[in-house]
Formats: C-alpha cells, sequence, structure tokens
C-alpha cells in the first residue's frame, strides 16, 4: 500500500469531496448537459448534485462550459473552464486543482454530468473504501462514479499522473473494482434517447 494514503478504520471517516464534470458543449444531446432535463424535470447538474450530498460529500464543485449562465444549486462550487472543447481529463484536471486548494477532504468522487441517475448507495459505498482509487462495477463491467484519494487527486493537479485519460490513472493508481447493485452506474445519459431507455429500465 502507498505509503501517503491512510488506511483502516481512520480511512472510513475521511472527508470526502465531490467533483462533477460537466463541462463539455454537449454536442450529441443539444445542448450542455448539465442543464439538460430528466423527465421529472431536475437538470442533470441537480440531480448530481442532491445525489453527491445525499452521499455525504462536501465540498461539491462542477466544471461547466465558459461563458454559460443557467442555475446552478446554491451548494455546488461552480468552475467555468477556460475555454471551449477541452478533453475530460484537462477540464478533470482542472476541477481537481480547484478542489486540491481546500485542504479538508481526503478523497474524492469523480461523475461525469451524463450519469446523473446513480443511487446515493453507491457513493457511500465507494468513499468507504481503503484504495488509492476505486471503481463500480454491475455485472463485473465498470461504471461511474470513481474514487481516488487525495495524493492520487494531488498527483492528478500537479501533472505527475498526466493521462492522457483517467484510465491510465486508474491503472497506475491502482484501482479496486467495487461491485455494486446499482444499474445507474451503467446508465450513460449522452442523447436524449439514451435518457429515456434509462430512465424507464429504472423507473418502469
Amino acid at each position: 500500500m502507498h505509503p501517503d494514503i491512510p488506511h483502516g478504520s481512520k480511512f472510513l471517516s475521511l472527508r470526502t469531496a465531490g467533483l462533477i464534470l460537466a463541462g463539455g458543449v454537449g454536442r450529441r444531446f443539444g445542448g450542455p448537459k448539465g442543464f439538460a432535463h430528466l423527465p421529472d424535470g431536475r437538470t442533470f447538474l441537480q440531480a448530481c448534485t442532491e445525489v453527491m450530498l445525499r452521499g455525504g460529500l462536501t465540498p461539491l464543485v462542477a466544471t461547466l462550459p465558459p461563458e454559460l449562465n443557467g442555475a446552478t444549486p446554491p451548494s455546488l462550487q461552480t468552475l467555468p473552464l477556460p475555454k471551449p472543447d477541452l478533453d475530460m481529463f484537462a477540464s478533470l484536471r482542472l476541477g481537481v486543482q480547484h478542489l486540491v486548494k481546500d485542504s479538508s477532504w481526503e478523497k474524492l468522487i469523480l461523475l461525469p454530468v451524463d450519469h446523473p441517475l446513480i443511487d446515493a448507495s453507491t457513493i457511500t459505498t465507494l468513499a468507504a473504501q481503503d484504495h488509492p482509487a476505486a471503481i463500480p462495477t454491475l455485472d463485473g463491467r465498470h461504471g461511474h462514479p470513481i474514487m481516488v484519494c487525495r495524493p492520487i487527486a494531488e498527483a492528478i493537479a500537479e501533472g505527475h499522473l498526466p493521462g492522457p485519460t483517467l484510465r491510465e490513472v486508474l491503472r497506475a493508481a491502482p484501482a479496486h473494482d467495487v461491485p455494486v447493485n446499482d444499474r445507474g452506474i451503467r446508465a450513460n445519459c449522452n442523447t436524449p434517447e439514451t435518457l429515456q431507455k434509462a430512465w424507464n429500465a429504472l423507473n418502469g
């Protein structure tokens, strides 16, 4: 185990932050997905924020497209990206760089905004893991969100784990697979059609 990573009973009580990755322009959805609406009327950003709050995460930050003026939840810190069309890892790194200025947390949950249907139990399960990083699985297949501990987040922020995607970071961590009973981790709602299909499957 990495010597800088706390473990055992202390690890279970460490404060966990949340980062919502919502900086994409959402071309396949017809606009930024953070402000797209679920069938129940909530925006994706609202749904992600609410589930993170129910999971006990604080602070909460979301990367957003530049110069976007949509309404955001009051409990959410927003971080407009410096330019459009940044890739996800560049957006993630900017969000992590912002969060590591806050020394109050020791673990971080990373949630793409196009996964707004996850259950809070998945967040609490990931936050309780005694590993450098953790990935939820359903039927042996990976999903979102991802947990990384602070040393991994700091290595991302400082460029010591440069990607070019999160996959390389998780391989280097290394990440631990965590089985969960949550179909939302595999519900990638990146088009209106996939949103409706996932919503019907989870609420039908």
